[in-house]
């Protein structure tokens, strides 16, 4: 007897058919204890992927914190999580920020480079290169301070991999709106 085939999560069988895009949301909480859990049940819940979290406290005044969630699907997807995201109790505000308007996305890794002769200026002059900061060094390694568009990051990893890369240690995506008008 056959075992009853696993039905497939709602994220996979929404991105079957559609493009797949990656989409950064902005979530506005009330900063109280459980709200992160609720955002990231629901992502579990579902089947949906996080790609990048950040989360901090943004007005001390109103108890207010940001939640900045990357994350990939099919339009139709993307859609869901937003409203599914903005009936959470504590959710104040969701925005897309991916299509409601220019943003600027940042991250900061710190890459732990090995290396000796060559290799060791090879990782110096990439560093440069990438305006990455040295913040540590021994006679064997290097640790880099980088920050930029995620996808800048991974460029300058895929690059010290051959070289020497040890590990590698990332915050996650800051996003916010270009302009003077909040979100």
């Amino acid at each position: 007897m056959n075992a009853p085939a696993t039905p497939p999560s709602p994220y996979s069988a929404s991105t079957r058919d559609s493009k797949v895009e990656s989409h950064t949301l902005s979530v506005l909480v009330d900063n109280e204890p459980g709200v992160l859990a609720r955002v990231v049940g629901l992502f579990s819940g579902r089947g949906y992927n996080i790609e990048s979290l950040t989360v901090a406290e943004v007005a001390h005044a109103e108890h207010r914190s940001r939640i900045t969630i990357v994350t990939s699907g099919a339009p139709e997807t993307i859609e869901q999580i937003h409203h599914q995201l903005e009936r959470i109790v504590p959710v104040r505000q969701v925005t897309d920020l991916t299509i409601a308007k220019r943003s600027l996305e940042r991250e900061l890794a710190m890459v732990k480079v090995r290396g000796r002769g060559d290799n060791r200026n090879d990782a110096l002059q990439l560093a440069e290169a990438f305006r990455a900061r040295v913040v540590d060094a021994t006679t064997e390694s290097f640790i880099f301070e980088l920050t930029g568009r995620p996808d800048k990051i991974d460029e300058f990893v895929d690059l010290m991999r051959p070289i020497g890369l040890v590990e590698v240690s990332r915050t996650g995506v800051a996003a916010i709106s270009r302009g003077p008008d909040p979100i």
